[in-house]
């Protein structure tokens, strides 16, 4: 049988939010906007997809549904019976299969209009074929409007329900109400039922557990039930009915012997008679309560008598005190051992315990009967474990342990005579080895972090002008002399503050230019510092680098003539004006930047009315509903402020 757990059934949303939130969804989920202007065959899709999301969002939600509330042919017979008396079997019934008929009816609407749509032959029929589908399964579940409340209803007392194992080991109390059934439950288990002075106060079934004999054990708090016919109790009443009925427990009828329940003992065992075919194969005990205010002694000899009827029953009676404690353990212990013999009994009286039975004999059974009584049994040739045991056993394993520590000493006398023995040179060789060692290790520390941190630093490389700006000048000149090139650190104190001349000498300053010019006629054509030109040159200021462009262009024949004044301007000058020319409003043929800022208002607000109007023809589009000239009535002679 399945256990349910009532507690996971899902909220049962109403008629109106059920059709909303199915709506919305198929909304969110589906496109929204289709043109007169697309390909039928799109627009037919376009429409069949949104019937077809509406109609499987229904049916997976009433699946939901109806996969959640249990079957009752499906459950234990006592959850079959319980929900019967709470909820109704035949109402309850009745709404999960009106909960069924409805998602075949929307199954049946959303294939029929998707055939339909396949032969749609405008915009216009698809959508209103698709309103029709969609108008058809809203209306179903309206219809279901009472019977998801009925359920809704259901599901919030359901999941108050206690969680009961109708296979495990359990005790019901049971009894007339104020007897002290729910204080007895209170000291066993570590429940917390409600406790009061008045009858009825426990009004559906509580279950707490404990443990007996390193075994768990679930205990019932039934309410409270009256000596009357089965078809005059009421809901409460049938609760615990439908427990006794159901579960393989044991009983324990709780009797209250000062009669403060309002009911005299005669009646309590009246009760007890009355209910009695309910207690059928099943253990019971009967619990004498509140012995604190009276005794057994202060019986009467009827009421003695009317409890010996209960003991020839085959109930066990027990005395107890729920206020003092006196005897509580006695019944608990009463309860569950009667209980757990009789649950033995019946796995023994089962065919599976006489397999197993069968195969012990068969593959254990002692060569001599008496050795089953021995406390260690002989295991071979009439001899057990001691017989092999050195009656000596104490005194040869203290004179080991003697000689293991004498070995002990030795060793570490041996090993204090090596050392005195080493000489300094040596000690020295160890103590060199073991710092080099411990360099190699912290040199290989050193090597695994870089290597780390290298592999940490998943980020782009830097381009090279952004690098160049991190270095510094005398890390370019380390740089080059380890590269085999001598430059001079004097020679290059300005690059930082310069822009690097891609041009040569054409993109050097005018003055700087003239200057080289001038003295290209006398001074001697010498070797660039880049190729390879001495530091010594560089440093006494020999051959300047726009010499040797100049003299270089003069030996290539460039036509160019030596006093030619090129434009004055390096890479990064032009680059920047191109980018400010790009950037101000004459580019675009504005006079200037508030003309600009217009244009981009004016841009943004013809694209948004141009959207909007996109959406005329959209599934989103909701018309006007009220045209003027439908309802503005008839006018009068010489008026026509309608139009």
């Amino acid at each position: 049988m399945v256990v349910y757990n009532f507690k996971k059934i899902e909220t049962v949303p109403t008629a109106a939010d059920f059709i909303d939130v199915v709506l919305s969804k198929t909304q969110r989920k589906t496109p929204t906007v289709v043109h007169p202007g697309y390909n039928i065959v799109r627009i037919r899709q376009f429409y069949m997809r949104k019937v077809k999301f509406t109609h499987t969002a229904y049916s997976e939600k009433l699946t939901q549904i109806l996969t959640d509330f249990p079957r009752l042919d499906d459950i234990h017979p006592f959850y079959a019976d319980l929900i019967n008396v709470l909820y109704d079997r035949d109402h309850f019934k009745l709404a999960l299969g009106q909960m069924n008929i409805a998602r075949q009816l929307i199954d049946r609407v959303g294939r029929d209009y998707a055939k339909l749509l396949k032969y749609g032959d405008s915009l216009y029929r698809c959508k209103t074929l698709k309103r029709a589908a969609l108008g058809r399964m809203c209306t179903i579940m309206k219809r279901q409007k009472g019977a998801l409340e009925y359920l809704e209803q259901v599901r919030r007392h359901m999941m108050r329900l206690p969680s009961i194992d109708p296979t495990t080991r359990t005790i019901i109390v049971a009894g007339y109400p104020n007897v002290g059934k729910s204080s007895f439950v209170n000291k066993v288990t570590r429940a917390n039922v409600e406790v009061q002075p008045y009858a009825f106060t426990t009004k559906s079934l509580y279950v707490g557990h404990m443990d007996h004999k390193y075994m768990r054990w679930q205990v019932i708090d039934t309410p409270g039930v009256l000596d009357k016919p089965l078809e005059e109790r009421n809901t409460i009443e049938m609760q615990s009915i439908t427990a006794l009925a159901h579960l393989h427990c044991c009983v324990l009828y709780v009797v209250d012997i000062s009669e403060q329940c309002g009911f005299s003992i005669q009646q309590q065992v009246a009760l007890f008679d009355s209910i009695r075919p309910l207690f059928h194969n099943k253990p019971l005990v009967v619990a004498i309560n509140k012995i604190d205010v009276r005794t057994e002694a202060d019986l009467t000899e009827a009421e003695r008598a009317a409890l010996r009827t209960l003991e020839t029953n085959g109930a066990t009676i027990v005395y107890m005190s729920t206020f003092t404690e006196e005897g509580v353990m006695d019944v608990k212990s009463a309860a569950c051992d009667l209980l757990l013999a009789q649950r033995v009994e019946q796995k023994m009286a089962s065919t599976k315990v006489e397999s197993v039975i069968n195969r012990i004999r068969t593959h254990w059974q002692l060569k001599t009967p008496a050795w089953v009584n021995d406390i260690i049994p002989e295991i071979m040739d009439g001899k057990n474990i001691m017989d092999f045991v050195d009656p000596d056993i104490d005194r040869l394993l203290a004179e080991l342990e003697r000689e293991e520590e004498q070995r002990v000493e030795l060793a570490e006398m041996e090993a204090e005579e090596q050392d005195e023995d080493m000489d300094e040179e040596r000690v020295e060789a160890q103590n060199t080895v073991r710092a080099l060692a411990k360099s190699i290790r912290k040199k290989k520390g050193i090597l695994k972090e870089k290597a780390r941190m290298a592999k940490k630093n998943n980020h782009p490389t830097l381009s090279r002008a952004v690098a160049a700006r991190t270095k510094s000048l005398g890390e370019f000149v380390e740089h080059m002399g380890q590269m085999g090139v001598r430059t001079a650190s004097k020679a290059l104190s300005n690059l930082r503050g310069k822009a690097t001349l891609k041009g040569g000498a054409d993109a050097l300053p005018a003055r700087e230019r003239r200057a080289a010019t001038a003295g290209a006629s006398t001074e001697r054509r010498g070797r660039s510092p880049t190729r390879g030109g001495d530091e010594d040159a560089m440093s006494t200021g020999g051959s300047s680098y726009a010499d040797s462009m100049v003299g270089h262009k003069r030996a290539r024949g460039d036509g160019k003539k030596a006093n030619q004044v090129p434009r004055d301007r390096s890479s990064t000058a032009r680059d920047a004006a191109k980018v400010a020319r790009s950037r101000s409003p004459s580019a675009s043929g504005l006079r200037d930047e508030a003309q600009q800022v217009k244009l981009l208002k004016l841009g943004r607000n013809k694209a948004f009315k141009m959207s909007k109007n996109g959406r005329i023809e959209s599934d989103r589009r909701i018309p006007d509903l009220k045209p003027k000239h439908l309802y503005s009535g008839k006018r009068g002679n010489g008026k026509t402020d309608w139009r």
